[in-house]
C-alpha cells in the first residue's frame, strides 16, 4: 500500500472532520469601553468636520500626563483579555508549538569581509544573540563582539542594528534602540581590548560609515520629534557629539537620506532622495574631511542610485526608463551627459537592483511578478539568469560585503520551501546550499500544495495571487482563507515559507497573497497605479481577488478573513469599509488609518515624507481624494465584519491615536453584534516585541482569532 496516499487520504479527512466538528463561536457578554467624546473641528477648503476622538493625541502631544488616553487604551486591553479568555489555552498551545518549530541552538552563514568571517548564534532558551567574528578561517577561535543577551537584560525592548567594523578590523560600531522607536544611539566599541569609548551619538538611525582613517564616522542625524533624518554629520572618535561637524542638510522634509561606504571602500556617498526624484553626493574616504561632490544634480521626476566600481561608476535610473535602466559613466566625469546605456529599458522587466563585484555585477530583475538573479560578467558582457524552478518564490541577494570574490550569496524561499542560503559560484555557475531553515517536529513539503492565481480587477487587470494550502483541503466553499496584501511604497509582497503559518495551515486554513497594485511586483507601473490619485486600485484590487476567491469556491464569505499591517493597515480599514460583507473576519496591525488628519499634522513622524505616496491635503484635490478613502472619515452606520486591531504604544511609523480613534468610531457607529477587539502593546512599537520568541505571542493571538470565528478552540 502507498504510505503517501494513506497520509494524504488521513490528512483530508482530519480536515473534513474539523470543519464538520467547528461550532460558532459563543464570545463572552461583556460590554465594550466607550470612548469619551470631545468636539474637535477641523476646517479645511471650506469644509468643517468634527472629530470626536482627536483628544487621543495626548499621549502623543503630552506624554506620561495624558491619563485619560492610557486609561482608554488599557479599558481596550482588558476588554480585548475578557473576550479571549476563553482562547487562552489556545493561545498557550499556539504560542508552544510554533516556538518548538524553532531551532534554539542555531547559527547564521558565516560572511567574509576583510579576512574574518562574522556571524550571529542563537543559544538555547535565550531571546536576542551572540555577534561573532573568527580570523581567516572557520575553525579559527572565536570572538564575541557583542553579547545582546547579556546587554538586552532588564530591558523590556532592546534593538541592535547597523553593525559596521572598521577599516583595520579593531573598532565596532552600531546602534541601540531601548524603546521602540527606532531612534538609535550609536556606540563605539574596542574589540581589542572590550571597553566602550565614551563616544555616544543620540537620535540617529543606527548605520554609519567608517572612512579610511579609523577614527571617523559619517551617520544621519534624525529630529527628535519629527523622526525625520535631516543631516548628515562627521564624528571624529574621542569627541562629544556636540563637536560633530554637518556635512549635509537636507531642506527638502519631503526627502530621506542617508551616508555608507562603497562596497569597494573608497568612496563616502549620501542619498537624498523621495518617491520621485534623488541625488548622490560623494568624497574619497581617505580625505574625510574633503567637500562632498554632487554625483548629478537632482532631475525632476529622475530616480538614480550610484554603484561605484574600480574604473567606472553604475548608476541605476529611471531617466526616460519607467522599468528602470542600467548606464555607467567616468569616474571623472559622472554627470547625466557622460552616462552610457548597459543594459537598456524593457516594459516587461524592472530593474530593481545592482550587486558589484570586482569582475561581475548581479541585477535584480522582476518579470511577470518574480525576482530574477542576472549575472553579467564585465569584461565581455556574457550573461545568464539563476534557476529556481517554483511557479511562486522570493529570491534576492543576501549579504556580500566582499568586493574582490567571485562567489555570490543569494536567499531563496517559497511558500513551501523554508528560508534557504546558496552561495553560486559566478565563474562556473553552481550552486552550494549553505544553510536551510530547519523546523524542528517535522516538516514536509510534499504536504503542502502552491498555486499562482490571477484575478480580474473591475478595470480588467489581471492581479496575481499566491496561495498554499496542506493537501486535502477541499474547494467547496467550505474551508478558510486567510488573504494577506500591503500594496504600498512600491513595496512587493512575495511568497516565502513561514514555520508559524503550517499552525493555520494544518488546521485547515488557505494562505493566500494578493499581489496588489501599490507594490511593485508587476513592473514600476504597478505602484505608480496604486499611489496619490490611483490608490483607489489598491483597494479594488484586494477586493477583487477576495471575489475571485470566494467565485472558485476556495472559501465563502462566511470563511474569508483578511490581514494587512501599516499601510496593509489602511488597506484593511477600507475594504472594511468598501466591502464589510466580504470578509467573515478582519486583522489590522498597526494600521494606518487616520490618513486625513496625519497628513496635514507635519509635527507627526515621516509626514512630510509621505506627500509623494499620499498626496498633500493642503492641496483641494488631493483633500478630496484622500477623504474620499481614509478608513477613519468613512466610518458609517452599517453593519462591519468581526475584527482584531492592533497598535504599539510608542510606534513611530503608525502612532497609536489613528487605531484608538478608529476603533472608538467604529464602536459608535457598527450596527451589528460582531466582535471588535483592539489590543495597544503599551512596552512596544510599530514592529512588536524584540525577542525573537515573544513575537510569538502576538501572532498566537492572531491565529486563535481566526481559530475562535471558525469554532476551532481545541
Amino acid at each position: 500500500m502507498n504510505k503517501k496516499l494513506v497520509a494524504t487520504a488521513v490528512v483530508a479527512l482530519s480536515l473534513v472532520q474539523t470543519h464538520m466538528n467547528a461550532q460558532k463561536m459563543e464570545w463572552p457578554k461583556v460590554k465594550p469601553p466607550v470612548a469619551e467624546k470631545k468636539p474637535y473641528t477641523r476646517t479645511l477648503h471650506g469644509e468643517s468636520v468634527v472629530d470626536n476622538y482627536y483628544w487621543m493625541i495626548d499621549y502623543f502631544k503630552k506624554g506620561p500626563d495624558s491619563t485619560n488616553t492610557i486609561a482608554y487604551l488599557e479599558a481596550e486591553n482588558n476588554y480585548l483579555k475578557a473576550m479571549m479568555k476563553s482562547t487562552e489555552p489556545l493561545q498557550e498551545k499556539l504560542f508552544n508549538e510554533m516556538k518548538a518549530r524553532i531551532k534554539e541552538k542555531d547559527e547564521s552563514v558565516p560572511v567574509l569581509k576583510n579576512g574574518y568571517y562574522y556571524y550571529t548564534r542563537t543559544e538555547e532558551g535565550k531571546q536576542y544573540f551572540k555577534y561573532c567574528r573568527k580570523k581567516g578561517s572557520l575553525s579559527a577561535k572565536e570572538e564575541v563582539l557583542l553579547d545582546v543577551d547579556a546587554m538586552a537584560e532588564g530591558h523590556p525592548y532592546y534593538s541592535v542594528t547597523g553593525f559596521q567594523v572598521s577599516p583595520d578590523n579593531k573598532l565596532l560600531a552600531f546602534g541601540i534602540d531601548t524603546v521602540s522607536r527606532r531612534q538609535y544611539v550609536i556606540r563605539i566599541k574596542d574589540l581589542a581590548t572590550g571597553r566602550l569609548y565614551k563616544d555616544v551619538i543620540h537620535s540617529t538611525n543606527g548605520n554609519i560609515a567608517w572612512a579610511s582613517d579609523n577614527k571617523t564616522i559619517f551617520y544621519t542625524s534624525n529630529n527628535p520629534i519629527t523622526l525625520l533624518s535631516e543631516k548628515i554629520k562627521r564624528h571624529l572618535l574621542g569627541t562629544t557629539e556636540d563637536q560633530d561637524k554637518v556635512v549635509y542638510d537636507e531642506k527638502d522634509n519631503t526627502n530621506y537620506i542617508g551616508v555608507g561606504r562603497s562596497k569597494n571602500g573608497k568612496f563616502i556617498t549620501i542619498y537624498s532622495g523621495g518617491t520621485l526624484s534623488s541625488e548622490t553626493r560623494f568624497i574619497d574616504a581617505s580625505k574625510p574631511t574633503s567637500d562632498f561632490k554632487v554625483f548629478q544634480p537632482r532631475m525632476k521626476d529622475v530616480l538614480y542610485e550610484v554603484s561605484p566600481l574600480d574604473d567606472k561608476f553604475l548608476i541605476l535610473t529611471n531617466w526616460n526608463a519607467t522599468n528602470f535602466r542600467l548606464m555607467e559613466a567616468p569616474l571623472n566625469k559622472p554627470g547625466r551627459e557622460n552616462w552610457k546605456e548597459v543594459i537598456p529599458h524593457r516594459t516587461d522587466v524592472l530593474l530593481s537592483g545592482v550587486e558589484e563585484f570586482k569582475d561581475f555585477i548581479v541585477v535584480s530583475e522582476r518579470k511577470n511578478g518574480l525576482v530574477q538573479l542576472r549575472v553579467r560578467k564585465l569584461a565581455g558582457d556574457q550573461e545568464h539568469y539563476l534557476d529556481f524552478g517554483e511557479p511562486a518564490y522570493t529570491a534576492n541577494v543576501a549579504g556580500n560585503p566582499e568586493y574582490k570574490t567571485t562567489t555570490l550569496r543569494y536567499n531563496y524561499s517559497s511558500l513551501t520551501t523554508p528560508a534557504s542560503v546558496y552561495d553560486y559560484n559566478l565563474v562556473n555557475k553552481t550552486k552550494q546550499l549553505m544553510k536551510q531553515q530547519e523546523v524542528l517536529g517535522g516538516y514536509d513539503a510534499s504536504e503542502y500544495v502552491t498555486e499562482r492565481l490571477y484575478a480580474t480587477a473591475k478595470d480588467g487587470t489581471r492581479i496575481p495571487m499566491s496561495i498554499v494550502y496542506k493537501k486535502g483541503f477541499k474547494k467547496d466553499g467550505s474551508q478558510p482563507v486567510l488573504l494577506y496584501a500591503y500594496g504600498s511604497y512600491g513595496i512587493s509582497t512575495d511568497a516565502a515559507f513561514n514555520s508559524a503559518r503550517l499552525s493555520l495551515l494544518n488546521r485547515g486554513f488557505a494562505f493566500a497573497i494578493a499581489h496588489i497594485r501599490g507594490g511593485q511586483e508587476m513592473g514600476r507601473q504597478w505602484y505608480e497605479d496604486g499611489k496619490m490619485m490611483k490608490k483607489i486600485n489598491t483597494f479594488n484590487d484586494f477586493i477583487d481577488c477576495g471575489k475571485f476567491l470566494v467565485e472558485q469556491k476556495y472559501t465563502s464569505k462566511e470563511h474569508l478573513y483578511a490581514q494587512g499591517g501599516s499601510a496593509g493597515g489602511l488597506l484593511m480599514g477600507a475594504v472594511a469599509n468598501m466591502a464589510p460583507d466580504l470578509w467573515n473576519g478582519l486583522i489590522a496591525q498597526v494600521p494606518f488609518v487616520d490618513v486625513v488628519n496625519t497628513m496635514l499634522d507635519e509635527s507627526i513622524p515621516l509626514t512630510t515624507n509621505e506627500f509623494d505616496e499620499w498626496g498633500n491635503p493642503k492641496n483641494a484635490e488631493a483633500y478630496a481624494y484622500m477623504k474620499s478613502y481614509s478608513p477613519y472619515e468613512n466610518v458609517e452606520k452599517k453593519k462591519y465584519p468581526n475584527m482584531l486591531v492592533t497598535t504599539g504604544l510608542h510606534d513611530s511609523q503608525v502612532q497609536y491615536f489613528e487605531p484608538a480613534k478608529w476603533v472608538a468610531k467604529l464602536r459608535e457607529y457598527k450596527t451589528d453584534n460582531n466582535v471588535l477587539l483592539f489590543q495597544t502593546n503599551m512596552k512596544f512599537g510599530h514592529g512588536g516585541a524584540s525577542g525573537r520568541f515573544d513575537y510569538l505571542k502576538d501572532v498566537a493571538l492572531n491565529y486563535a482569532f481566526l481559530l475562535a470565528l471558525e469554532g476551532i478552540t481545541e
